[in-house]
């Protein structure tokens, strides 16, 4: 269940882009009609409404996202607050301006701030934040921890300059695309295979004696 709402966001974004993407004139009609008075000039174009219409849609689900977990008091982790204001900030930029650019760089932008939170903690504060959030799920020797807090951290610094990429040298659909299926598909086989290797260095608990 928390999975599926981690990728919610994602996926309503993907959803709403292809369907504006397939009704191009209705899509720019409807958005010019109800939502004009968000956008620079106050019409929406045909071209620019697929992605206007999933920006919209994301920075609505994003704070849902974040009202729901806080309604059944639950924590909201720091980046997810990071997520949020980038979606925003930068969702609000791409509707304003009629320009995909602004949203294309919100996974960049949070990836890079997850890959330097990560160096950063373990070269300059001298704590390793990723033993910090999962220390207490699993025992570990502290030199797997560090190993496994810069396999993240470049993980994560490579997924942002990948977007980058792929948002500069192929068209917003294209993106769109690798942005659900490339992305998310690649944090999972990462994550599998984070998970094979940390299996075989697991501490396991002494057994208490009856």
């Amino acid at each position: 269940m928390k999975l599926l709402l981690d990728f919610l966001p994602i996926i309503l974004f993907f959803v709403a882009f292809k369907w504006a993407e397939g009704h191009p004139d209705v899509a720019a009609g409807w958005a010019t009609e109800h939502l004009g008075f968000l956008v620079q000039g106050g019409v929406v174009t045909p071209d620019v409404a697929p992605v206007l219409l999933a920006t919209l849609v994301v920075m609505v689900a994003s704070g849902a996202q974040v009202s729901l977990l806080l309604a059944r008091g639950r924590r909201v982790d720091p980046m997810l607050w990071v997520s949020l204001a980038l979606v925003v900030v930068l969702g609000a930029a791409t509707v304003w301006f009629h320009s995909e650019t602004f949203i294309k760089w919100k996974p960049t932008v949070l990836y890079w701030a997850m890959g330097s939170a990560l160096l950063l903690g373990l070269w300059v504060w001298k704590r390793n934040l990723l033993q910090s959030l999962l220390g207490a799920q699993m025992k570990l020797p502290e030199t797997v921890w560090a190993r496994l807090n810069v396999a993240w951290a470049l993980f994560f610094l490579s997924m942002g300059g990948l977007n980058l990429w792929v948002a500069y040298h192929f068209d917003t659909a294209t993106w769109v695309n690798f942005k659900l299926f490339g992305g998310m598909g690649l944090l999972v086989a990462f994550s599998v295979a984070q998970a094979i290797w940390v299996s075989r260095h697991l501490i396991e608990e002494p057994e208490a004696t009856p």
